[in-house]
């Protein structure tokens, strides 16, 4: 038996989709789905990210239900899982690109990407949007299955 080649993917290596309603109800459910997969799979993933990971999924599954619903009666939650990393991405036919927004302390919504992209960068990962081929978008975050928080260079 030759153990130079490529060993194949992992056993809790894979892609899972599933849709879900656009509605308030939809926003426990992806998190639960989401928890359950992980564990189900046996993804080492460590308790750090699992949780980020679900604030995350809450976040992006509860911004298509309250900005995307009129347009997109059904959102789709993807998690893709490598040797290395895990990403989760919420698709909805909403053509409209969001930004993260800059805190305003006078508000009390509209800081879940912001929210997104920080917890995704504490976590070494990466987050953004893309649109779709069917003229939607898409919003993923990537995560190191282990925690690592990242290290900022001290600035001079």
């Amino acid at each position: 038996m030759d153990d130079t080649g490529p060993a194949g993917p992992l056993p809790y290596e894979g892609v899972w989709r599933f849709t879900a309603p656009a509605v308030d109800a939809s926003v426990p459910q992806a998190r639960h789905a989401v928890r359950d997969l992980l564990v189900r799979q046996g993804v080492p993933v460590s308790d750090d990210v699992t949780q980020a990971l679900l604030l995350i999924v809450s976040e992006l599954v509860t911004n298509a239900v309250r900005h995307a619903a009129v347009v997109s009666p059904e959102l789709a939650v993807e998690v893709a899982v490598g040797p290395e990393w895990v990403r989760v991405a919420v698709e909805d036919d909403h053509p409209y690109r969001p930004t993260a927004l800059e805190t305003d302390h006078g508000r009390t919504g509209g800081r879940g990407l912001l929210l997104v992209r920080e917890i995704t960068r504490e976590a070494g990962g990466a987050c953004d949007v893309a649109h779709t081929a069917s003229g939607g978008k898409v919003i993923w975050a990537a995560l190191p299955l282990k925690y690592t928080p990242r290290q900022d260079l001290p600035t001079r």
